[in-house]
């Protein structure tokens, strides 16, 4: 199947048979659609947490709105941005970037000081709304990687940040939760949206030609 094939296949299930499970081979594909997603910068800003554990996703429950596809969904992903942008964290990437090209370690300072000259003036908060917009790419690349498997998903925005922060001791991490997806196989029986049709605005609303 083509990708736009795959992609009118997916839907945000409502509900995940709970003795389904995705097998370690496609949930590593899916991470690594994620991990290779484009960032600003190429700086990967953030942590991909991959939950199978059934007792910490009893724990995340609390905070879910949809706690039935929390609980029995296979896999929960949680994308993960980091609090801030540090010099080190910066660096830290840019080193491993020269390192596995063959270059000499500074060899983009130029570069890095100019976005260090940026980021590290803005406060916490806007460095965070920055950074978890990085997350939403790795979230697109992931839910069309689950699609193109046939392996059913759910994004999830709609979430206590808070618990799923304190669950996954993230604030010790230096990272806060952007968003989820829930990742298995759809109960077909109660999973109320997998027979409708899908529906976006036609393209001639959605698309401004010029």
């Amino acid at each position: 199947m083509s990708l736009i094939e795959d992609l009118n296949w997916r839907h945000a299930v409502k509900a995940y048979d709970s003795t389904k499970k995705v097998s370690q081979e496609n949930i590593d594909k899916i991470v690594e659609a994620a991990r290779l997603a484009p960032t600003s910068s190429g700086l990967q800003p953030f942590k991909l947490i991959v939950v199978k554990n059934q007792d910490v996703k009893e724990k995340l429950v609390s905070g879910s709105l949809n706690p039935e596809c929390m609980r029995d969904c296979s896999h929960v992903l949680i994308f993960a941005a980091w609090d801030r942008y540090t010099e080190k964290r910066i660096d830290d990437i840019y080193d491993l970037t020269t390192d596995e090209r063959g270059l000499e370690r500074g060899r983009f300072s130029s570069y890095t000081n100019m976005i260090k000259e940026i980021y590290l003036k803005q406060t916490a908060e806007e460095n965070h709304a920055h950074i978890a917009r990085q997350t939403y790419i790795a979230l697109g690349m992931a839910l069309a990687q689950a699609a193109e498997l046939k392996i059913d998903s759910t994004p999830v925005e709609g979430f206590n940040n808070a618990v799923v922060d304190e669950v996954l001791n993230l604030n010790e991490l230096g990272l806060k939760s952007v968003s989820l997806m829930y990742v298995g196989y759809s109960d077909e029986q109660n999973d109320w949206l997998k027979n409708m049709k899908k529906v976006r605005n036609p393209k001639s609303d959605f698309v401004i030609e010029i």
